[in-house]
């Protein structure tokens, strides 16, 4: 994938650094948790108050700050370049195949950055906000807290070939979505955990459909899905139609960040392919989701050490990039 070269980073390294501090990055600048503590000493608190505000009013919203963030990582870095618009030069990556009909939160984001512009004017970045916001999800549910390392930039540029090319889609195979995880630094260890951020959330039915009627494209459901569930999922995914109908992530407690994720993966209860693949393809992986299922502070461990790792992926630091005053455009507005 030629898209995904300038992806690769040096975050190998990064799993020996403590939780609280992020190793050095390509871009020669650091990450670190206090980096507003001077400039904008408000900032954590401005986002934490317009997150828990956002998901008391849908409780859907933590799960997609959550992979907003996520969805921003794996394309040029933790940049904020989802967030851009389509403009003159710029195809938004909004209108990716994963982010199209998906992707939501944007107007929480815009309103977070509006307060903090207004509490200390370009200062704080939009690649910064979305990290934060994804930890403030994660803890408003239930989830781990960790210390969010800080500094990043915004980009100038969007890519609009490396969303549709670099995210691993619900029907990837196990190995395929290994390799998209392996071009941006992340282990199977990662891969694993952060897959655990399905414990929130929906998937619509055209996510996950071939695996009720044509798993394999010869007209047979998925054999690894159970047989009772299928049944359920099949009276509101319909063969055609209702693409857009929402199904729980996670049924048992699809609002509570907890490791039930797991334990639906060892019922075989997975909603997607790509959830399932994670018990029934790879030994490495099964061993993973059951030490998970059955040891939720293991989970919580592992899933706020991933985090960090992801948040560090190619981030814009020093002179490089900018910090937008509005996170759907390039300063050019300025």
């Amino acid at each position: 994938m030629a898209h995904s070269m300038g992806f690769i980073t040096l975050l190998s390294l990064l799993s020996f650094a403590p939780l609280c501090f992020s190793g050095n990055t390509l871009g020669g600048g650091y990450l670190y948790p206090q980096f507003y503590d001077h400039s904008c000493p408000k900032a954590q608190e401005i986002v934490k108050h317009f997150v828990a505000k956002a998901v008391a009013e849908d409780p859907r919203m933590a799960a997609s700050l959550l992979r907003l963030h996520f969805h921003d990582c794996f394309v040029k870095g933790c940049d904020a370049s989802i967030l851009l618009d389509s403009s003159g030069t710029i195809l938004s990556e909004k209108r990716s195949v994963p982010n199209r009909d998906s992707a939501r939160g944007f107007e929480v984001i815009d309103e977070i950055k509006a307060a903090i512009e207004k509490e200390c004017p370009h200062t704080v970045s939009c690649a910064d906000i979305m990290a934060l916001a994804a930890r403030d999800s994660t803890v408003l549910t239930g989830g781990p807290n960790w210390d969010v390392p800080l500094g990043r930039r915004d980009s100038k540029g969007a890519s609009l070939s490396g969303s549709n090319n670099n995210i691993p889609a619900p029907n990837n195979t196990f190995q395929t979505i290994l390799t998209k995880f392996k071009l941006q630094g992340l282990n199977i260890i990662d891969l694993v955990a952060l897959s655990g951020s399905h414990t929130i959330g929906n998937a619509r039915c055209t996510s996950f459909r071939q695996r009720l009627y044509n798993q394999s494209g010869n007209g047979e459901a998925d054999y690894t899905l159970d047989q009772s569930y299928a049944a359920r999922l099949r009276t509101h995914c319909p063969r055609s139609g209702g693409d857009q109908n929402l199904f729980f992530l996670d049924f048992v407690s699809p609002v509570k960040f907890d490791n039930s994720y797991f334990k639906n993966l060892l019922g075989y209860k997975g909603l997607l392919s790509s959830d399932q693949v994670l018990f029934t393809k790879n030994e490495v992986s099964r061993e993973l989701v059951k030490k998970y299922a059955y040891n939720q502070q293991v989970f919580f461990e592992q899933f706020a050490k991933s985090m960090i790792k992801m948040g560090n992926i190619s981030p814009l630091t020093g002179y490089k990039g900018e910090i937008r005053k509005n996170c759907r455009k390039v300063n050019a507005y300025y």
